[in-house]
């Protein structure tokens, strides 16, 4: 099943595709365009994984990590389906990162392999905008970077854990108005859903709503104020998001 959250006349539901648009869970129908897209969790910790392909690790001129390199972020990066995001003024180098975004269903403490996936709910879309001018290194990723208000987009939907029998074999693309730019599969991951799970439950514990970027492949582009960004993996869904400048999106200058 694919469940999704929204705001819709004043209230945030839970709602389910329809081929009208989308079921909201008080029974209404509306159309795509009516509502307000949301993360579809509620989120906890948010854990960002870098440099976890190998092609993407090669293409920023960058070792391949010997563990898995894990930063979290804050709540207000988050953003939802049809979200815009911001490219401030002056910078030279943003782009996209469609990746694979686990959530936990049920807390773990030292959980292992063989039984990671048991801990997982769902699946859904992540776009994890950076800004490369920000960048420290990658061992030691700026706030800027990675942290910024509406970076993050989440969704459209909550993929249960059930439809997909294996994460390790997913297709993911990105188009920037219109024309793909990324492809890559989720089976080229250094560290796999797995792995990860491992790792991070044997020094913390998981909880549910906790949510895990895995990671993008190469053919990262820079992105302009006016594009339109659409990531996509297969069986998830389909995230749609454009940039701003710092006007649209309500920033003044400064003075």
């Amino acid at each position: 099943m694919k469940r999704a959250r929204v705001a819709y006349a004043g209230t945030i539901q839970g709602c389910t595709e329809h081929p009208g648009g989308v079921r909201l869970d008080d029974g209404r129908v509306v159309a795509e365009s009516a509502v307000v897209w949301l993360p579809p969790v509620e989120t906890g910790t948010i854990f960002a994984v870098g440099l976890n392909y190998a092609d993407h690790a090669k293409e920023l001129a960058s070792a391949r990590p010997q563990e898995p390199l894990i930063f979290l972020k804050g709540a207000s990066t988050l953003a939802g389906h049809c979200a815009r995001t911001r490219r401030p003024s002056g910078v030279e180098f943003m782009h996209y990162e469609c990746e694979l975004a686990v959530v936990i269903g049920r807390a773990g403490q030292n959980v292992s392999r063989a039984h990671a996936l048991s801990h997982v709910a769902g699946y859904t879309v992540a776009n994890d905008y950076a800004i490369r001018d920000y960048l420290e290194n990658y061992y030691r990723p700026n706030l800027r970077v990675k942290n910024r208000d509406g970076c993050t987009l989440l969704g459209p939907w909550l993929v249960d854990a059930a439809d997909v029998p294996d994460p390790q074999c997913l297709e993911l693309s990105t188009a920037v108005n219109g024309k793909i730019t990324q492809r890559g599969n989720t089976r080229d991951m250094i560290f796999g859903v797995t792995e990860l799970i491992e790792y991070l439950s044997s020094f913390m514990t998981l909880g549910p709503g906790d949510v895990i970027l895995t990671g993008t492949p190469q053919g990262v582009v820079n992105v302009n104020a006016g594009d339109e960004v659409v990531t996509e993996i297969e069986g998830i869904g389909r995230l749609v998001g454009s940039i701003v400048d710092d006007a649209a999106y309500g920033i003044a200058p400064a003075t």
